[in-house]
């Protein structure tokens, strides 16, 4: 069984204009959004084996809120290059280069790629917008990342968004 645990970089500032897009960090909301959603998850569930992010600082300090919540090691978390500006279908590249010794990869993105790939791997519910720090949970009872990528089908465990705590 492998789990694949999305997650979409929590608000971002755009209160500067002049900073280049990689390199927006979060706002206020967006801080305070992925420290209460980190914790909420790691009361519930098992941790990622695999952290991935985007190299996008946004991504990067979501990813970092959560790992430091999880008391796994910033240096754990894999920044990729391929989920910046990328399309579901390069996301799908990167699940299926996936080492199968891994059973839960969480990932940091960006929508739309993020929406996209929640509704191209489950068929349960069919998402028109994954929110900043939406968590979607997918389970495949497939035993390699390939599997996952080429067959998709898998089934929606989870959909968790900061509004749902308010």
């Amino acid at each position: 069984m492998k789990e694949l645990i999305l997650i979409r970089h929590a608000k971002s500032d755009w209160a500067n204009e002049s900073v280049k897009d990689i390199d927006r960090h979060l706002n206020d909301r967006g801080y305070a959004d992925a420290y209460h959603l980190s914790q909420w998850y790691k009361s519930e569930f098992t941790l990622p084996d695999l952290m991935l992010s985007s190299p996008a600082t946004r991504a990067i300090n979501t990813a970092f809120i959560f790992a430091r919540t999880f008391g796994i090691p910033e240096s754990q978390v894999i920044v990729n290059g391929e989920l910046y500006e990328s399309t579901m279908k390069e996301y799908l590249k990167v699940i299926s280069d996936l080492d199968k010794k891994f059973n839960r990869v969480m990932i940091f993105g960006h929508n739309p790629a993020i929406t996209n790939l929640t509704n191209e791997l489950n068929k349960d519910l069919l998402f028109e917008n994954v929110p900043t720090c939406g968590i979607i949970k997918i389970g495949f009872s497939y035993d390699n990342w390939k599997e996952v990528a080429d067959k998709k089908n898998g089934q929606l465990l989870l959909n968790k968004f900061p509004k749902s705590f308010k």
